[in-house]
């Protein structure tokens, strides 16, 4: 638990620490090199949501606040409660979403906006910030953990029609054998 703690508080602190740095170096209007080609640091306060959703509508900052702590207290009563039952990579996953909801929801109700400052050159593509990194990682990481999952039971049932097919019987999880205890 601890350990959850820590790390959510460090990586909410690394957001903010360069979101105030982009305030202090980059507010009002500049614009700085980062990632010649490819990257660059751009100023910009967003009031909405993901590709600026919402935005100029108080209605909706507000919708996005409730919805984004209720969101944020469920991933985090997992993290806290129910962590014993995660897969490392899920664990990952909810862990960085849970920062970067943290991190831009600070921001939503202290200012009224988020700000994002990495800005691609190479595409036209929204402006973000590290917490918007970290919500997407985060995601991805789910994707894979889904995916991986996904495939091993599939694995699984394709091993349990094999072993039928052949004449055996397929053998039964510790689950299927505690089921049957409880139906006897």
């Amino acid at each position: 638990m601890l350990f959850t703690v820590i790390s959510i508080l460090a990586m909410v602190g690394l957001d903010q620490l360069t979101k105030y740095w982009a305030t202090l170096a980059l507010a009002p209007d500049k614009v700085a090199p980062f990632l010649p080609g490819i990257m660059e640091f751009r100023y910009i306060l967003n009031d909405g949501a993901a590709f600026r959703m919402f935005s100029g509508r108080s209605w909706g900052q507000w919708l996005l606040v409730g919805v984004t702590t209720a969101a944020l207290l469920v991933v985090l009563y997992i993290l806290l409660f129910r962590r014993n039952k995660l897969q490392p990579l899920a664990y990952a996953g909810l862990l960085l979403i849970e920062a970067g909801g943290i991190g831009n929801l600070i921001d939503r109700i202290a200012n009224g906006y988020v700000v994002d400052f990495f800005a691609t050159t190479f595409i036209n593509f929204a402006v973000f910030n590290v917490a918007d990194c970290f919500v997407t990682i985060g995601v991805a990481l789910l994707v894979i953990y889904y995916l991986r999952s996904e495939i091993e039971q599939k694995k699984q049932k394709e091993a349990v029609v094999e072993t039928t097919a052949r004449g055996l019987e397929p053998e039964k999880s510790a689950t299927e054998e505690q089921g049957e205890h409880h139906v006897q």
